[in-house]
């Protein structure tokens, strides 16, 4: 495996590679969700790219940017028995400058539900998403669909910008018992981890309706809420693929989907139907 720092060096050491590449970006601190990932990646291309980069600008004042969990040596080892080709690890000064050039979010599909009460956090995402992908040029690149927002708006910032890149989504994994896999999981005690298990709880909730052709998002919606009951809830939203708001569960066209706090730990999950 070749580890390479700086942007340059990344791209000097790929513009002759004759193969298909496949990208996985993360913020590093991997998981089983991040190896999902990184082996669809790896059976679909002939060279392997991942990056670790830990991005500040993804991250509003007080949020967790200090604590977010850091594991640099594991996380190499991970790549490593993955059989990741390239592992790009640069530092925020290797990829901003000063007086940067950044990318707004959409008005609307980048200002609701996570960008609601995280206004900037899809700008920085979508810049730093943009510049990774302008270094790599992979042919395809990979997203896990528990994070279903950013996932919408990096297809759509492809999309409508008219890059050559494919964007591959990849299912949620979860733990044993329907907990999705997250990095900030860590965070959570005991106690809270166990809270915590109401999130996929509703989620199989709504789905049981479904497949009982109970299809009108609002009784779905709050059968949803008594199950996540006394979590502090920040959405519950059934929506179609396009990320708009949907008053019945349309199948293979909906997402529901969920963020609440546990403790002081903002946990994301969904179902694709």
């Amino acid at each position: 495996m070749t580890i390479i720092s700086t942007p340059g060096e990344l791209k000097n050491y790929l513009k002759d590679k004759n193969q298909s590449i496949g990208f996985v970006p993360t913020m590093g601190a991997l998981h089983e969700g991040h190896i999902s990932l990184i082996k669809k990646a790896k059976s679909e291309n002939e060279l392997l790219v991942v990056s670790i980069f830990l991005n500040p600008t993804q991250f509003l004042k007080g949020e967790d940017l200090d604590k977010y969990p850091k594991k640099d040596e594991a996380d190499k080892k991970i790549c490593e028995l993955s059989g990741v080709d390239v592992l790009f690890f640069p530092q925020a000064k290797d990829m901003y400058g000063t007086d940067e050039v950044s990318l707004q979010a959409p008005h609307v599909r980048g200002y609701v539900l996570e960008g609601a009460s995280r206004p900037s956090h899809f700008n920085g995402v979508l810049t730093v998403v943009m510049k990774l992908l302008n270094i790599v040029s992979p042919t395809n690149a990979y997203f896990g669909k528990k994070d279903a927002q950013q996932l919408n708006l990096i297809s759509l910032m492809v999309k409508q910008l008219f890059m050559s890149v494919n964007i591959v989504g990849v299912d949620t994994v979860r733990q044993s018992d329907g907990l999705a896999l997250s990095s900030r999981n860590v965070y959570l005690n005991e106690v809270q981890r166990k809270e915590a298990l109401k999130i996929p709880s509703s989620l199989h909730l709504a789905s049981r309706m479904v497949s009982r052709n109970i299809l009108e998002s609002k009784l779905i919606i709050e059968s949803m809420r008594e199950v996540l009951e006394p979590l502090e809830v920040a959405y519950v939203e059934i929506l179609n693929r396009e990320f708009e708001l949907a008053k019945y569960v349309e199948i293979g066209n909906a997402i529901i989907i969920v963020e609440a706090k546990v403790g002081s730990t903002r946990l994301l999950d969904n179902i694709w139907l």
